[in-house]
């Protein structure tokens, strides 16, 4: 048993696609078309670090609710921790593409760690070996 998919909220699929595949380096995995919601076009989204075996099933928001979630899906709390191997090259990396830190990196008892915002405003935990 393992989970496969978590379910992230975005205002439209391809900004976050681009944020997570050419900003995050994660890999697209799927982008299909299904049959309209609510008489809206969807699609089945799904993105994912490399190697690893969990992935993001990006939802667009395309209804009040939804709306509502987008950038507050773990109530203003750290929700993903994504874990690298070489925390300050992608530090670095992840500066130069705009991405916004809320904080300074620092050490934890568990490793490096700094908060980022993703595309959704959401909050996460970068990690990374002490």
């Amino acid at each position: 048993m393992h989970l496969e998919l978590i379910s992230l909220v975005v205002d439209d699929y391809d900004p976050a696609i681009v944020f997570f595949t050419d900003v995050l380096g994660f890999d697209l995995v799927e982008d299909t078309a299904l049959p309209p919601e609510g008489g809206q076009p969807t699609r089945w989204v799904v993105v994912r670090p490399p190697g690893a075996a969990t992935g993001i099933l990006l939802r667009r928001a395309d209804n009040d609710e939804l709306r509502s979630a987008v950038g507050h899906q773990f109530g203003g709390r750290v929700g993903p921790f994504l874990r690298v191997d070489d925390f300050d090259a992608t530090y670095e990396r992840m500066v130069a593409a705009g991405v916004m830190f809320v904080e300074t990196p620092r050490t934890a008892p568990y490793g490096r760690v700094v908060i980022f915002l993703d595309i959704a405003g959401n909050r996460w935990d970068l990690l990374g070996p002490a």
